[in-house]
């Protein structure tokens, strides 16, 4: 089975100066497999590194950084399959959350799990997505 990473371009506007996380952490952004594209937890940090306060503006940043990703890889949200969000506090921001991802997500909609959890790698984080997409049939 061949697996192969995905970089993020050093000139990603989405990602900025936060590109350098994946190698001082010691993890890809996404890894493609026998026609999936599996990404990493992706936060809603702002290009320059910083968090936002609210969860439609985190929630906003992280589904930006997996369109990216996605866009690496010539595809769009529509190819996502299967995602999971993580949530601090999700009762309270969930309503927020789900105001921000029907603005951006479209059909057809992935399977999506979100699970409330008592923090994240950094303070301040909110929210924290995980997806899979599919290449088309044709492609990889």
């Amino acid at each position: 089975m061949t697996i192969d990473t995905v970089e993020i371009p050093e000139n990603s506007e989405v990602f900025g100066e936060t590109r350098n996380a994946f190698a001082r952490f010691g993890y890809s952004a996404a890894v493609r497999a026998k026609g999936l594209l599996f990404i990493a937890g992706t936060i809603g940090r702002r290009s320059d590194g910083s968090i936002p306060d609210s969860i439609q503006e985190q929630t906003e940043a992280a589904i930006r950084r997996i369109e990216e990703i996605l866009r690496v890889e010539d595809l769009d949200l529509s190819a996502l399959v299967d995602v999971t969000s993580y949530h601090v506090d999700i009762h309270q921001h969930l309503p927020g959350f789900s105001e921000t991802k029907q603005r951006l997500i479209k059909p057809p909609y992935p399977a999506w799990s979100m699970i409330g959890v008592s923090g994240l790698a950094s303070p301040g984080l909110l929210v924290e997505i995980r997806a899979t997409a599919a290449y088309p049939d044709t492609s990889r």
